[in-house]
């Protein structure tokens, strides 16, 4: 016999005002950082936390590709190892899907994005970019394979640790019912992000496909807070803040998970004190990641930190990136140009190093091919880059540098 979806119950937390408090003060301080910097060059840093999403994301699956590993397969240079070749395309795989995933928000203003059909859609689209070894899950006690299909539902049960998701023959059903109670429009203000943090849970909980539920829920996660809409969200990341609390994440889901305890724990089958804290505990990393960057989005503070770089580099203290050397002192002046202007005519940038004529187009042409310095056209404005082998130094933290 099928499950009832009254399984699934509570559908939100009951009692959710100090939630929504909590979700105001995230919409907020979130909005606040597309003050920070000029618009352009926050643009370039979205595109960099595209990249460190997905390393944080493949971090959470315990697969540790590092963005500047992740960068070289964007660029078509992958190892000659198979198992860290395919951890490449699974990070490519994932930056891709987030990438097309954005545009379809835009471009599809009535999409529901909880509905089955955009849920399959994600799962379809990033398994059929992973090579053929991830679509083939082992069963850890048996040692049976069961193939994954891209973008259908699990034809059979399965169990993830101590939790028994529904059974595949009710999936329908409980797919059908959380496009209805999570379907962004459904919800209003604050409440929009406490919905948000409930249907992570909750479709981790369903377990609806074979593999890939926790890469589908991030990427739905985040389709969520662009659809909110979370103002100045994509300058910071949920995944780098659950993946930097890897153990307390997988512990609030579980807590998430358990029944109902007494008539003190709300009216639905499930905890509903579980389903407060691990809401709570998703608000207050997202609150995390979003005063980790504002600090880090600071004018002069950002504009000290690449100073700090270019001395560094001109001492050779930190590594070159390939096929590059030490870097003039004067480079400071011509990414702080480009920092408080968001982009400029490349002579204004030589005449703020100070340097001669044909001395500041070479540094230039250094800065430009390293991509500190990056640019539409060869000789149209510049606009500052993020680099991997430079980003790091810029916000620190953001992940690990490498030494190298």
């Amino acid at each position: 016999m099928p499950d009832s979806i009254s399984r699934m119950t509570p559908l939100l937390p009951e009692r959710a005002d100090d939630l929504q408090d909590l979700s105001l003060e995230v919409i907020q301080r979130s909005a606040s950082l597309g003050t920070r910097q000029h618009p352009v060059t926050l643009h370039t840093l979205h595109e960099l936390l595209r990249i460190i999403n997905s390393y944080y994301s493949n971090l959470i699956e315990g697969h540790n590709t590092h963005p500047y590993d992740i960068v070289r397969a964007m660029q078509q240079e992958y190892d000659a190892e198979p198992a860290k070749r395919n951890l490449q395309l699974e990070s490519v795989a994932h930056i891709t899907v987030q990438r097309e995933m954005e545009h379809r928000l835009r471009e599809d203003p009535a999409l529901n994005i909880a509905g089955e059909e955009f849920l399959c859609s994600l799962h379809r689209e990033f398994f059929a970019l992973l090579p053929e070894e991830f679509r083939v899950m082992k069963h850890p006690e048996t040692g049976r394979e069961s193939r994954v299909v891209p973008g259908a539902l699990r034809a059979e049960q399965v169990v993830v640790g101590r939790h028994e998701p529904p059974g595949h023959d009710s999936l329908p059903a409980f797919m059908a019912r959380f496009g209805e109670a999570y379907a962004p429009g459904v919800h209003h203000g604050a409440a929009k992000l406490v919905a948000a943090a409930a249907a992570h849970h909750r479709l981790m909980w369903i377990h609806p496909f074979l593999d890939g539920n926790g890469r589908v829920a991030r990427l739905f996660t985040e389709a969520y807070l662009h659809r909110i809409p979370v103002h100045g969200f994509g300058l910071w990341s949920v995944s780098r803040g659950l993946a930097r609390r890897n153990a307390d994440y997988k512990a609030a889901l579980t807590w998430a998970d358990a029944p109902r305890r007494n008539d003190l724990d709300g009216r639905g089958s499930l905890s509903d004190e579980g389903l407060a804290k691990f809401c709570r505990f998703f608000l207050e990393v997202c609150l995390d990641q979003v005063d980790y960057m504002g600090s880090l989005l600071q004018l002069d503070g950002l504009i000290e930190r690449v100073r700090a770089y270019v001395q560094l580099r001109g001492t050779a203290m930190i590594p070159s990136p390939p096929d590059g050397g030490a870097l003039r002192s004067e480079a400071a002046r011509m990414l702080q140009e480009v920092l408080v202007r968001g982009e400029a005519p490349r002579g204004e940038v030589i005449e703020a190093s100070g340097l001669k004529e044909r001395t500041g187009r070479n540094l230039l042409a250094q800065l430009l091919a390293e991509g500190l310095l990056v640019s539409d056209s060869p000789k149209g404005e510049v606009r500052i880059g993020f680099p991997i082998h430079a980003a790091g130094w810029f916000f620190p933290e953001l992940y690990p540098v490498l030494s190298r």
